[in-house]
């Protein structure tokens, strides 16, 4: 069975729309990351995180930019986060000239504009696999700094994981990388068709 160009150009396009609600919805979300700390004494507490505010006992605290009393370490995460804050949104607008690069090689059938997206494709996947994987080494930092502050004690009655916001980073990554192979796919298709 063959596969038209057609079918390879609209299967790109709706991988390239959910791509971008996926990460429209990651970056708007305050899933990214989830605490749980589980005390006998006192009651349960929570919070969760996102890349732009955390969420403690339905409590919204927002990152602040007051770093005159953050210590070298601290101040090393802050800056991380601000390349995460902006690399994420970058590769959501940078996907909006992407699904039009896509939609105009696509009319055009033709298979040099098609690679050219597919590139493009590329390199928006790339920004996202970066700023998804920033994120994962920051958190991993603020627990070893909260370790250190607090001791492994208190670590103990912390429970702490990844949420669903994070995976819908990834599944984005993973859909971009997909669109850019299906216009691969369809430039090919064009360059024999012609």
């Amino acid at each position: 069975m063959r596969i038209t160009f057609g079918t390879l150009v609209i299967s790109a396009g709706i991988s390239g729309i959910l791509s971008f609600a996926l990460l429209a919805a990651a970056i708007g979300s305050e899933y990214w990351y989830i605490i749980d700390i589980n005390q006998s004494e006192l009651k349960d507490d929570s919070a969760h995180s996102g890349l732009w505010k955390i969420v403690e006992n339905g409590t919204l605290v927002s990152f602040t930019a007051d770093s005159s009393n953050y210590s070298e370490s601290e101040l090393h995460m802050l800056n991380m986060h601000s390349v995460i804050v902006v690399v994420l949104p970058l590769s959501l607008v940078l996907l909006v000239f992407g699904g039009i690069c896509g939609l105009v090689s696509s009319l055009a059938r033709s298979p040099t504009l098609l690679t050219g997206t597919t590139s493009y494709f590329l390199v928006c996947s790339l920004l996202t696999l970066c700023g998804v994987s920033l994120y994962i080494v920051y958190s991993y930092q603020a627990l070893a700094e909260t370790k250190r502050r607090l001791g492994p004690e208190y670590l103990a009655l912390i429970n702490t994981s990844f949420g669903w916001s994070l995976a819908l980073a990834w599944l984005s990554y993973v859909l971009e990388v997909l669109t850019g192979l299906l216009l691969l796919m369809a430039a090919h298709t064009a360059r024999l068709q012609k």
